[in-house]
């Protein structure tokens, strides 16, 4: 077992890269833009060197207390089926853990919440899991969509959308919506859209500095995409791509012009790049089923594009101080009921 830091994880990215399980906030990159947190790899290897699984952990510090949060989104990348493999690697991040005044090992592993074998697994190695219901609620969604490109052409996939959404990706490229593709020079501009959407949705949003981090972390992989209509900007989106996935990170809207659909277009303009990259999935992340939620139109919007809808296994805890993880949740419970004010308020500064 290895466990390496940022600067060293070359070969940590490169097996990540190449396993069907990789994800991008697993990846030392993601590390990178989560700067309030520690990063480390753990590596586990056969008697011959060779790779066999890898997991990335956020090691963060709880204010005002001597506790430690460790969390490995989208972690371990491994054959999940390989219960050693899986014991060592998650092990190993326990162990980590008790040294530096962890008070609970999160993970929420990119596998379907009917992987039982896996899920059993962990339950035996400790680890207790969410209510399905709060499924809405957590660090990662549980429910995503997932567009499958792999050795497809845009011909093909474009096929598969509603058809509804081949008509407004159509119909905004008639009204004369055009989309351009940035880099980090976007992100004040693209920055400034979140402020619009997270002002109309009710969430607080990201700094330009963030987005700036995460162009910085993948360049080349990772793109932002504004849509233009008579001189203005009035959509955009941010999106990675890491091994054979491209996610669509974060989406931006103004209150104006939405009648000419430049999401529509936005979105497809990046499936298109997910396409010419040889990508095998397009990972439109997640959305809300419930009619009566505020957020239910995301849901519709990505459903027209991938009818995929699918439940991953959701986030299992491994309890390693319980008086540091009941305090915690106390904590968060408190947050979450002032996070609708707290987001006007930032939304506003």
């Amino acid at each position: 077992m290895e466990i390496v830091k940022i600067e060293n994880a070359q070969e940590f990215d490169s097996f990540l890269r190449s396993h069907p399980k990789g994800h991008m906030m697993q990846s030392s990159q993601w590390g990178m833009v989560k700067k309030e947190w520690d990063w480390r790899g753990f590596i586990s290897r056969d008697a011959d060197g060779k790779i066999k699984g890898v997991c990335g952990v956020l090691l963060r510090s709880v204010p005002k207390t001597q506790y430690k949060m460790m969390y490995a989104p989208r972690g371990p990348v491994c054959d999940l089926g390989d219960k050693e493999t899986v014991k060592e690697l998650l092990t190993a991040v326990k162990e980590y853990g008790i040294k530096n005044k962890a008070f609970t090992f999160k993970i929420d592993t990119d596998t379907l919440a009917s992987n039982s074998e896996y899920i059993s697994l962990l339950k035996e190695l400790g680890f207790s899991f969410k209510d399905p219901t709060a499924g809405f609620d957590t660090a990662q969604a549980r429910y995503i969509f997932r567009l499958d490109v792999g050795g497809k052409t845009e011909e093909e996939v474009m096929a598969s959308f509603h058809p509804k959404t081949r008509y407004n990706t159509r119909l905004a490229a008639r009204k004369g919506v055009t989309v351009e593709i940035k880099g980090k020079e976007a992100c004040e501009e693209f920055h400034d859209l979140m402020l619009v959407t997270g002002e109309r949705d009710n969430f607080a949003t990201r700094s330009t500095s963030y987005f700036e981090r995460i162009m910085d972390a993948f360049g080349d992989d990772a793109r932002i995409y504004l849509a233009k209509y008579e001189g203005k900007t009035i959509a955009g989106a941010l999106n990675v791509i890491c091994g054979d996935k491209e996610w669509y990170v974060y989406g931006a809207s103004s209150n104006e012009y939405r009648n000419v659909m430049p999401n529509y277009l936005v979105q497809w303009e990046m499936i298109r790049w997910a396409i010419e990259r040889g990508c095998k999935y397009y990972d439109f992340r997640g959305g809300y089923p419930d009619e009566s939620n505020p957020l239910h139109g995301i849901f519709k919007f990505k459903k027209g594009f991938c009818n995929d809808y699918m439940e991953l296994m959701g986030e299992a805890d491994l309890v390693i101080n319980k008086f540091g993880f009941m305090a915690f949740n106390a904590a968060q419970k408190l947050a979450k009921s002032t996070r609708g004010i707290r987001a006007k308020i930032i939304n506003r500064k």
